[in-house]
């Protein structure tokens, strides 16, 4: 097991679930440190109940992460495959997000080593699963730190445009908008136009609102291009917040842990079945296997009738 890529709240849950499960079933759990890097250099711990115990609270991961650039060439892929073989490894567990599968499919094809992927990002942005693990956090953390933006754009009737992660697309932006009462949510996915967003504060402006919040994904262009063109237009006082790293940190959500736990004790029960390359993604309530190079190289769509409904709300 591996927990790989940017970390997100709840991936100690998953460990724990995954460890324990496995015991449960009479399997030997050991587990990677630093991720894929880890696998590369054969750093590998064993892990017993209790080497997980007072974890599930925690953020980040006690197994560490990295990113390894090494997994993308067919060497580092031939090495990570027979350091896995050395180690006697029947099946690994990663939790990680996009890249961190196309990876652990190459490595499948490479090794042959079956492979179960609990998705753990906070961009929400893999086909197959409802959300994520870490997402649900990522959202509620800053959702916190907008409401006390806010009182600061109200006092000083100001307009704040606050950049979020989400990497190149906008889920976390447009659940953090919606429920941050966000006047403008700006995501990668839908066209960003300046000088709609100028005519929308400035109309808001003549029916008497002094202040506003702009939400926008970071991968929607150069956050302070974008304040500094609104600043130029309206003649307003914008600030520009940008959320950053806080976003991936802290202690994951009732939420997230339960849905660690959910996926971490599926992927066992996937690897035990014969599952090869498979993803443990939730629908509708439901904990499902979802093809792994399917969840990766499939587009998933933003809900625009959500999106829609940001916009009717913030009139």
């Amino acid at each position: 097991m591996a927990t790989t890529g940017g970390d997100a709240p709840g991936m100690n849950a998953a460990v724990r679930s995954v460890v324990r499960s496995g015991i449960s079933m009479g399997l030997k759990v050991i587990g990677f440190t630093r991720g894929y890097a880890g696998i590369l250099a054969g750093e590998s711990i064993p892990l017993e109940k209790r080497s997980v115990g007072g974890i599930i609270h925690e953020g980040g991961t006690f197994l560490k992460t990295s990113r390894a650039d090494e997994m993308r060439s067919e060497e580092g892929l031939r090495r990570a495959s027979e350091v896995l073989k050395d180690k006697s490894v029947d099946g690994l567990v990663v939790i990680g997000g996009n890249g961190s599968f196309r990876a652990a499919c190459d490595l499948y094809e490479v090794s042959g080593i079956p492979v179960v992927g609990i998705p753990a990002t906070i961009d929400n942005d893999l086909a197959g699963t409802d959300t994520t693990i870490g997402f649900d956090t990522a959202v509620n953390t800053a959702l916190d730190a907008i409401d006390k933006i806010r009182d600061t754009a109200t006092s000083h009737e100001r307009v704040f445009v606050v950049e979020v992660m989400g990497r190149d697309r906008g889920f976390l932006a447009l659940e953090v908008g919606i429920g941050a009462g966000a006047e403008i949510i700006l995501v990668p996915e839908i066209e960003c136009d300046v000088g709609e967003v100028c005519g929308r504060l400035m109309e808001s402006h003549r029916k008497g609102k002094k202040s506003a919040i702009i939400v926008m994904a970071e991968g929607v262009g150069d956050c302070a291009e974008i304040t500094r063109a609104i600043r130029e237009s309206t003649g307003f006082e914008v600030r520009l917040a940008r959320l950053g790293h806080i976003q991936r940190g802290g202690r994951p959500t009732a939420y997230s842990r339960l849905l660690a736990c959910r996926m971490g004790a599926a992927s066992i029960d996937y690897l035990l079945a014969g599952e090869r390359k498979t993803m443990t993604g939730i629908q509708g309530g439901r904990i499902v296997p979802v093809d792994l190079e399917y969840a990766t190289e499939t587009y998933k769509p933003i809900d625009e009738n959500l999106y829609r409904l940001a916009v009717m709300l913030a009139t």
